[in-house]
Protein backbone atom coordinates (compact mmCIF):
# COMPACT_ATOMS: atom_id res chain seq x y z
CA UNK A 1 0.00 0.00 0.00
CA UNK A 2 1.79 3.11 -1.33
CA UNK A 3 0.29 6.75 -1.53
CA UNK A 4 1.26 9.37 -3.89
CA UNK A 5 4.64 11.10 -2.52
CA UNK A 6 3.64 14.31 -4.50
CA UNK A 7 0.43 14.04 -3.36
CA UNK A 8 -1.37 17.19 -0.98
CA UNK A 9 -3.12 15.92 1.82
CA UNK A 10 -6.22 17.39 2.83
CA UNK A 11 -6.13 17.80 6.92
CA UNK A 12 -9.35 19.59 7.56
CA UNK A 13 -10.92 16.35 7.10
CA UNK A 14 -8.79 15.24 10.26
CA UNK A 15 -9.22 16.68 13.93
CA UNK A 16 -6.36 16.02 16.06
CA UNK A 17 -7.66 16.50 19.89
CA UNK A 18 -4.66 13.72 21.17
CA UNK A 19 -3.84 14.05 24.51
CA UNK A 20 -6.86 16.18 25.32
CA UNK A 21 -8.78 13.00 27.05
CA UNK A 22 -11.95 14.06 28.60
CA UNK A 23 -13.19 13.36 32.29
CA UNK A 24 -15.10 10.25 32.83
CA UNK A 25 -18.98 9.96 32.64
CA UNK A 26 -21.39 8.17 30.08
CA UNK A 27 -20.97 5.05 29.53
CA UNK A 28 -19.28 3.23 25.96
CA UNK A 29 -20.59 1.29 23.21
CA UNK A 30 -18.74 -1.52 20.87
CA UNK A 31 -16.96 -0.12 17.65
CA UNK A 32 -18.82 0.35 14.12
CA UNK A 33 -21.87 2.73 14.97
CA UNK A 34 -22.38 4.39 18.04
CA UNK A 35 -26.34 5.56 18.39
CA UNK A 36 -27.56 7.12 21.72
CA UNK A 37 -23.88 6.00 24.21
CA UNK A 38 -26.27 3.36 27.13
CA UNK A 39 -23.93 -0.22 26.49
CA UNK A 40 -21.06 -1.07 26.92
CA UNK A 41 -19.26 -2.96 24.52
CA UNK A 42 -19.63 -6.52 26.24
CA UNK A 43 -22.83 -6.14 25.93
CA UNK A 44 -22.83 -5.80 22.19
CA UNK A 45 -20.94 -8.64 21.66
CA UNK A 46 -21.94 -10.96 24.45
CA UNK A 47 -18.69 -10.98 26.23
CA UNK A 48 -18.16 -10.52 29.41
CA UNK A 49 -16.25 -6.91 29.11
CA UNK A 50 -13.88 -7.72 32.38
CA UNK A 51 -12.50 -10.40 29.60
CA UNK A 52 -11.48 -8.19 26.82
CA UNK A 53 -8.94 -6.03 28.37
CA UNK A 54 -9.27 -3.33 26.41
CA UNK A 55 -7.13 -0.14 27.01
CA UNK A 56 -8.98 2.78 28.01
CA UNK A 57 -6.02 5.04 28.67
CA UNK A 58 -5.16 5.20 25.07
CA UNK A 59 -1.70 2.29 24.09
CA UNK A 60 -0.12 4.72 21.59
CA UNK A 61 0.39 3.70 17.99
CA UNK A 62 1.60 0.50 16.27
CA UNK A 63 4.22 0.30 13.16
CA UNK A 64 5.58 3.82 13.45
CA UNK A 65 7.96 5.94 15.45
CA UNK A 66 6.53 6.97 18.72
CA UNK A 67 6.01 10.68 16.45
CA UNK A 68 2.91 8.52 15.02
CA UNK A 69 0.79 8.94 18.06
CA UNK A 70 2.37 12.00 19.36
CA UNK A 71 -0.03 15.16 19.23
CA UNK A 72 2.27 17.49 19.99
CA UNK A 73 2.91 18.34 15.84
CA UNK A 74 -0.14 17.30 15.05
CA UNK A 75 -1.27 16.36 11.50
CA UNK A 76 -2.06 19.61 10.41
CA UNK A 77 1.59 20.56 10.91
CA UNK A 78 3.25 17.46 9.83
CA UNK A 79 1.16 15.44 7.50
CA UNK A 80 1.66 17.55 4.19
CA UNK A 81 2.24 15.22 1.32
CA UNK A 82 1.71 11.31 0.18
CA UNK A 83 5.13 11.14 1.34
CA UNK A 84 3.87 11.89 4.77
CA UNK A 85 1.45 9.42 4.53
CA UNK A 86 4.21 6.66 3.50
CA UNK A 87 6.28 7.31 6.99
CA UNK A 88 3.76 8.24 9.53
CA UNK A 89 1.18 6.19 10.86
CA UNK A 90 -1.32 9.71 11.76
CA UNK A 91 -0.41 10.85 8.09
CA UNK A 92 -1.62 7.46 6.38
CA UNK A 93 -5.15 7.96 8.19
CA UNK A 94 -5.91 11.56 7.00
CA UNK A 95 -4.20 10.23 3.33
CA UNK A 96 -6.78 7.24 3.57
CA UNK A 97 -9.48 9.70 4.92
CA UNK A 98 -8.84 11.55 2.06
CA UNK A 99 -9.10 8.91 -0.30
CA UNK A 100 -12.19 6.80 1.09
CA UNK A 101 -14.03 10.77 0.44
CA UNK A 102 -12.55 11.41 -3.00
CA UNK A 103 -14.27 7.90 -3.76
CA UNK A 104 -17.78 9.00 -2.22
CA UNK A 105 -17.66 12.35 -3.52
CA UNK A 106 -16.77 10.57 -7.44
CA UNK A 107 -19.75 8.05 -6.83
CA UNK A 108 -22.33 10.62 -5.56
CA UNK A 109 -21.42 12.49 -8.20
CA UNK A 110 -21.52 10.45 -11.06
CA UNK A 111 -25.41 9.55 -9.46
CA UNK A 112 -26.34 12.90 -9.79
CA UNK A 113 -25.71 13.51 -5.42
CA UNK A 114 -23.68 15.42 -3.63
CA UNK A 115 -21.87 13.84 -0.66
CA UNK A 116 -21.53 15.70 2.29
CA UNK A 117 -18.20 14.93 3.94
CA UNK A 118 -17.47 13.78 7.76
CA UNK A 119 -14.42 14.19 9.55
CA UNK A 120 -12.41 11.86 11.66
CA UNK A 121 -11.45 12.63 14.91
CA UNK A 122 -8.23 10.70 16.36
CA UNK A 123 -8.34 10.94 20.21
CA UNK A 124 -6.50 9.25 23.03
CA UNK A 125 -8.22 7.31 25.95
CA UNK A 126 -11.30 9.31 25.97
CA UNK A 127 -13.47 11.50 24.14
CA UNK A 128 -16.90 14.00 23.82
CA UNK A 129 -18.95 13.49 21.22
CA UNK A 130 -22.62 14.33 20.28
CA UNK A 131 -23.58 10.45 21.38
CA UNK A 132 -21.65 10.81 24.54
CA UNK A 133 -18.63 10.09 26.34
CA UNK A 134 -16.55 7.33 25.22
CA UNK A 135 -13.25 5.56 25.78
CA UNK A 136 -10.44 3.94 23.52
CA UNK A 137 -12.02 0.65 24.87
CA UNK A 138 -14.74 0.83 22.15
CA UNK A 139 -12.44 1.17 19.52
CA UNK A 140 -13.06 3.20 16.07
CA UNK A 141 -16.71 4.16 15.88
CA UNK A 142 -18.93 6.37 13.75
CA UNK A 143 -21.47 9.17 15.83
CA UNK A 144 -24.33 9.40 13.17
CA UNK A 145 -24.99 12.29 15.34
CA UNK A 146 -22.12 14.75 14.64
CA UNK A 147 -21.39 12.60 11.57
CA UNK A 148 -17.51 12.09 12.77
CA UNK A 149 -15.07 8.61 13.14
CA UNK A 150 -13.73 8.27 16.01
CA UNK A 151 -10.13 6.77 16.12
CA UNK A 152 -7.85 6.00 19.10
CA UNK A 153 -4.29 5.04 17.25
CA UNK A 154 -3.90 2.64 19.92
CA UNK A 155 -7.10 0.20 18.55
CA UNK A 156 -4.58 -1.02 15.72
CA UNK A 157 -1.94 -2.60 18.51
CA UNK A 158 -4.12 -4.25 20.20
CA UNK A 159 -5.87 -5.05 16.83
CA UNK A 160 -2.77 -7.49 16.45
CA UNK A 161 -1.82 -8.22 19.93
CA UNK A 162 -5.89 -8.70 21.34
CA UNK A 163 -7.69 -9.41 18.59
CA UNK A 164 -4.87 -11.69 16.33
CA UNK A 165 -5.11 -9.78 13.18
CA UNK A 166 -1.90 -9.76 11.13
CA UNK A 167 -1.84 -5.68 11.21
CA UNK A 168 -0.61 -3.65 8.63
CA UNK A 169 -1.20 -0.24 6.75
CA UNK A 170 -4.41 -1.99 4.94
CA UNK A 171 -6.12 -3.15 8.18
CA UNK A 172 -5.86 0.39 9.29
CA UNK A 173 -7.60 1.38 5.90
CA UNK A 174 -10.08 -1.12 5.99
CA UNK A 175 -11.11 0.07 9.34
CA UNK A 176 -11.49 3.56 8.54
CA UNK A 177 -13.23 2.58 5.51
CA UNK A 178 -15.65 0.59 7.10
CA UNK A 179 -16.55 3.56 9.23
CA UNK A 180 -16.80 6.20 6.69
CA UNK A 181 -19.70 2.81 5.13
CA UNK A 182 -21.20 3.83 8.34
CA UNK A 183 -21.62 7.29 7.42
CA UNK A 184 -23.11 6.90 3.75
CA UNK A 185 -25.28 4.37 5.20
CA UNK A 186 -26.17 7.28 7.76
CA UNK A 187 -26.64 9.79 4.83
CA UNK A 188 -28.71 7.15 2.65
CA UNK A 189 -30.73 6.48 5.86
CA UNK A 190 -29.88 3.00 6.40
CA UNK A 191 -27.84 3.34 9.61
CA UNK A 192 -31.12 3.59 11.41
CA UNK A 193 -32.25 0.04 10.33
CA UNK A 194 -29.52 -1.12 12.80
CA UNK A 195 -31.34 0.63 16.27
CA UNK A 196 -34.29 -2.13 16.04
CA UNK A 197 -32.59 -3.59 19.52
CA UNK A 198 -32.49 -6.72 17.97
CA UNK A 199 -29.53 -9.24 17.54
CA UNK A 200 -28.34 -12.11 15.60
CA UNK A 201 -26.61 -13.71 12.71
CA UNK A 202 -29.60 -12.43 10.37
CA UNK A 203 -30.53 -9.07 12.56
CA UNK A 204 -30.23 -5.49 10.64
CA UNK A 205 -27.87 -4.55 13.71
CA UNK A 206 -25.08 -7.71 11.70
CA UNK A 207 -26.84 -6.39 8.02
CA UNK A 208 -26.04 -2.69 8.77
CA UNK A 209 -21.87 -3.86 9.51
CA UNK A 210 -21.69 -6.79 7.19
CA UNK A 211 -22.76 -3.39 4.68
CA UNK A 212 -20.20 -1.23 5.75
CA UNK A 213 -17.51 -3.77 5.19
CA UNK A 214 -18.76 -4.40 1.50
CA UNK A 215 -18.99 -0.52 0.75
CA UNK A 216 -15.06 -0.66 2.02
CA UNK A 217 -14.55 -3.37 -0.65
CA UNK A 218 -15.89 -1.18 -3.20
CA UNK A 219 -13.66 1.66 -1.91
CA UNK A 220 -10.56 -0.78 -2.11
CA UNK A 221 -11.70 -1.87 -5.64
CA UNK A 222 -11.24 1.63 -6.94
CA UNK A 223 -8.47 3.23 -4.57
CA UNK A 224 -6.08 3.61 -7.24
CA UNK A 225 -8.08 4.97 -9.62
CA UNK A 226 -10.19 7.71 -8.40
CA UNK A 227 -8.42 11.25 -8.68
CA UNK A 228 -7.92 12.96 -5.48
CA UNK A 229 -9.03 16.37 -5.66
CA UNK A 230 -8.00 18.32 -8.41
CA UNK A 231 -4.80 16.80 -8.65
CA UNK A 232 -6.44 14.54 -11.25
CA UNK A 233 -4.32 11.76 -10.25
CA UNK A 234 -5.19 8.73 -7.24
CA UNK A 235 -3.78 9.67 -3.96
CA UNK A 236 -3.27 5.80 -3.44
CA UNK A 237 -1.17 4.09 -6.27
CA UNK A 238 -0.54 0.84 -5.17
CA UNK A 239 -2.84 -1.90 -3.42
CA UNK A 240 -1.06 -5.31 -3.38
CA UNK A 241 -2.85 -8.88 -3.01
CA UNK A 242 -0.96 -8.90 0.25
CA UNK A 243 -2.52 -5.58 1.43
CA UNK A 244 -5.89 -7.10 0.65
CA UNK A 245 -4.95 -10.37 2.48
CA UNK A 246 -4.25 -8.19 5.47
CA UNK A 247 -7.60 -6.05 5.24
CA UNK A 248 -9.36 -9.45 5.08
CA UNK A 249 -7.87 -10.91 8.22
CA UNK A 250 -8.53 -8.12 10.36
CA UNK A 251 -12.26 -7.95 9.00
CA UNK A 252 -12.26 -11.67 10.44
CA UNK A 253 -10.35 -11.14 13.37
CA UNK A 254 -13.41 -8.72 15.09
CA UNK A 255 -16.01 -10.88 13.43
CA UNK A 256 -18.20 -11.94 16.70
CA UNK A 257 -17.74 -15.54 16.48
CA UNK A 258 -13.84 -14.73 17.36
CA UNK A 259 -14.50 -12.41 19.88
CA UNK A 260 -16.47 -14.68 21.68
CA UNK A 261 -14.70 -17.55 21.51
CA UNK A 262 -11.39 -15.84 22.26
CA UNK A 263 -12.75 -13.81 25.36
CA UNK A 264 -15.67 -15.95 26.72
CA UNK A 265 -14.68 -19.66 25.50
CA UNK A 266 -17.89 -19.92 23.20
CA UNK A 267 -20.01 -18.55 20.90
CA UNK A 268 -23.60 -17.13 20.90
CA UNK A 269 -24.64 -16.49 17.92
CA UNK A 270 -28.25 -15.34 19.17
CA UNK A 271 -26.42 -11.90 20.91
CA UNK A 272 -24.38 -11.26 17.14
CA UNK A 273 -24.38 -7.22 16.16
CA UNK A 274 -21.19 -7.23 13.57
CA UNK A 275 -21.43 -10.37 11.75
CA UNK A 276 -19.09 -13.60 11.65
CA UNK A 277 -15.82 -13.33 10.53
CA UNK A 278 -16.87 -15.76 7.20
CA UNK A 279 -19.60 -12.92 6.97
CA UNK A 280 -17.36 -10.20 7.63
CA UNK A 281 -14.61 -11.15 4.95
CA UNK A 282 -18.11 -12.30 2.40
CA UNK A 283 -18.52 -8.79 2.18
CA UNK A 284 -15.54 -7.19 1.85
CA UNK A 285 -15.03 -9.21 -0.88
CA UNK A 286 -18.11 -9.15 -2.50
CA UNK A 287 -17.40 -4.92 -2.71
CA UNK A 288 -13.66 -5.49 -3.57
CA UNK A 289 -14.55 -7.78 -6.46
CA UNK A 290 -16.94 -5.79 -8.20
CA UNK A 291 -16.33 -2.53 -7.11
CA UNK A 292 -20.16 -2.09 -7.19
CA UNK A 293 -22.01 -0.22 -4.75
CA UNK A 294 -25.14 -1.73 -5.50
CA UNK A 295 -24.17 -5.28 -5.07
CA UNK A 296 -24.36 -4.36 -1.44
CA UNK A 297 -27.42 -4.77 -0.51
CA UNK A 298 -27.08 -6.82 2.89
CA UNK A 299 -30.53 -6.91 3.25
CA UNK A 300 -31.92 -7.87 0.34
Amino acid sequence: MRFDDDAELDTSEVQDARGGGIPGGGLAVGGGVVGVIVLVVGVLLGVDPGKLGLSSSGSGSSGGTAADSSSVDGVTEKCRTGQDANTREDCRIVAVVNSVQDFWEAEYKRRGESYAKARTQLFTARTNTACGSATSAVGPFYCPADQKAYLDLGFFEELKTKFGASGGPFAQAYVVAHEYGHHVQNLKGTLAKAHDGKQGPDSNAVKVELQADCYAGVWAHHATTTPAGSSGRPLLTKLTDEDITDGLDAAAAVGDDRIQEKFQGKVAPESWTHGSADQRQQWFRTGYATGDVDRCDTFR
